[in-house]
């Protein structure tokens, strides 16, 4: 029997335990000390809602599925047919490869084939590696193709503290707000204001989510949001390199309390391939510029008073 998600690695450290899976070199389950850091999906079930899911080599939507590049017009198939969008790139259920397994780290493959809408030949790799200082997660693009290839990169966790996040506080370091029409496309930005401002922490009470934040504000070299309870002080905090300039935030639509808040990493906007914004173009294969790697991590916070 095969797992929907395909074999599963664990990997642990410092009181964390990760898994992933091969399906979508997934980020199934992040722990420390007992405390889920990110909600994902049991053994036996498929990702849902893109939970844990990596998002090459483009994140979020592509309006139509339609883009330009390099003289030609391009058609990717509509992975999001509600709203007649591409959606998340080409990995995120592929069978990944292990490259390397041990105690505290994980390192897998998959090679993007040349084909309709992305006709560029790419390997990805993606290296997962926990110490005491948590999760840090290294994707990287590589172009196999003999011309310049488009590309961006995102993941898709789910952060969790407890069992729901309506009374917990949310501190996202971005300046602006992506403003978007009812296919999620954006329009524009906007400073962000009201329900839309977590410059300092703000409960998140019922406040529906699903929108993107840029302007992001890096100190040494990393933007950090947090999740806290303000009741424990136990919390979660996902940092992002200086390649991420954009995170989407997304919260669950259900009727009972939301257990986790999904926060993004993404190096360009929605429908970066048209609008060419934060857009990596890598050079053709064998020449400098053919490969880009990025990074971001997970990790605990803990107050004085904090159990655990």
């Amino acid at each position: 029997m095969v797992f929907p998600s395909g074999d599963q690695f664990e990997i642990s450290a410092a009181g964390y335990v990760a898994v992933v899976t091969e399906s979508g070199a997934a980020l199934r389950v992040l722990r420390h000390h007992g405390h889920d850091l990110v909600h994902g999906f049991g053994e036996t079930e498929m990702s849902g809602g893109g939970r844990g899911q990596l998002l090459m080599p483009w994140p979020n939507r592509i309006r139509d599925g339609r883009y330009s590049f390099g003289g030609r017009d391009l058609q990717l198939g509509l992975t999001d047919p509600s709203r007649g969008n591409a959606s998340h790139g080409l990995a995120r259920w592929a069978a990944w490869t292990v490259e390397e397994h041990t105690d505290t780290s994980v390192s897998l493959v998959y090679r993007v084939m040349a084909q309709t809408g992305y006709p560029w030949a790419l390997d990805l790799h993606v290296l997962y590696d926990l110490s005491a200082d948590g999760l840090v997660v290294t994707q990287t693009t590589t172009n196999l193709s003999p011309e310049p290839a488009p590309c961006a990169s995102g993941a898709h966790p789910y952060l969790a503290v407890g069992d729901a996040i309506e009374d917990l506080e949310l501190h996202v370091p971005a300046r602006t707000r992506v403003v978007v029409d009812d296919r999620q496309i954006p329009t524009g930005t906007e400073p962000v204001s009201g329900a839309y401002d977590f410059t300092s922490p703000q409960r998140i009470g019922h406040a529906v989510l699903d929108d993107g934040f840029g302007d992001l504000v890096h100190e040494d070299g990393r933007a950090t949001v947090t999740l806290t309870d303000p009741a424990t002080g136990r919390g979660v905090a996902l940092w992002v390199d200086e390649h991420h300039r954009w995170l989407q935030l997304f919260t669950q639509p259900t009727d009972g309390p939301r257990p986790a808040l999904a926060v993004e990493p993404m190096t360009a906007p929605a429908d970066a391939f048209n609008s060419g914004t934060d857009l990596a173009t890598l050079a053709p294969a064998g020449s400098a510029g053919d490969e880009v790697s990025v990074s971001w991590g997970i990790h605990a916070l803990h107050a004085a008073h904090a159990d655990g």
